[in-house]
């Protein structure tokens, strides 16, 4: 007698519907952690999202799972709008302008902070999408530099923390003052870094490894 032997089911993907409501609530919690830092009640999530606060906890077990993937889908994004910059033109600089541009709009410098002095750090998600981010910088960087568009007295650090910097606004001022003005420095900034450099910089290039000490 033949033994008969279990049909392997495939695994299921999650509904449309399903991926919409986790994307509603990540822009939403993103939005809010802006404006309110990581405390904001899941409750206020839930009603930005449109979604009921069962769905919040459906997709995200607790409020670090949610911060995390807040700040790597910004991660994410940003590198991939410097891919394409660089995909679309084959211009270093420019995707180093669109790589910076973009992360003021996503506002990483307002989420980052969050998971390096409340979450875990060192979690397998937030540790690939950084160096994502350190790859791709760096890797842009140089191909610039190369090509003659970069001054060469900069590293990545360099770049990160005064992009960061300058997207965040000052102690005391209105986000949606210093919104205003964000990308009109940014780009005086990036302006600033087009080789052939019109200064001597003190000090010397900060590398990753200064601004992970800093």
């Amino acid at each position: 007698m033949q033994t008969a032997h279990p049909v392997p089911r495939k695994a299921t993907r999650p509904r449309a519907d399903a991926l919409r409501n986790r994307e509603r609530i990540v822009t939403a919690a993103r939005e809010l952690f802006v404006e309110f830092g990581p405390d904001v009640p899941l409750d206020d999530i839930a009603r930005r999202a449109g979604v009921g606060n069962a769905t919040v906890y459906r997709n995200f077990p607790d409020r670090d799972a949610l911060v995390r993937e807040v700040v790597c889908s910004v991660m994410n994004r940003t590198v991939a709008a410097a891919e394409l910059a660089l995909a679309e033109t084959g211009d270093a600089f420019e995707a180093l302008e669109r790589f910076v541009h973009t992360a003021a709009d996503e506002r990483i410098s307002a989420l980052c902070p969050m998971v390096e002095s409340t979450f875990d750090q060192h979690h397998p998600d937030l540790v690939a999408a950084r160096e994502r981010v350190e790859q791709l910088v760096g890797g842009i960087m140089g191909r610039a530099k190369a090509a003659g568009q970069l001054r060469p007295d900069v590293d990545v650090g360099d770049l990160l923390l005064a992009a960061a910097q300058l997207s965040r606004p000052p102690a005391g001022t209105g986000c949606h003052i210093a919104d205003r003005y964000v990308h009109r420095h940014l780009q005086l900034f990036l302006d600033g870094l087009r080789a052939p450099a019109r200064s001597v910089l003190p000090g010397t290039p900060m590398t990753m490894e200064d601004l992970r000490q800093a």
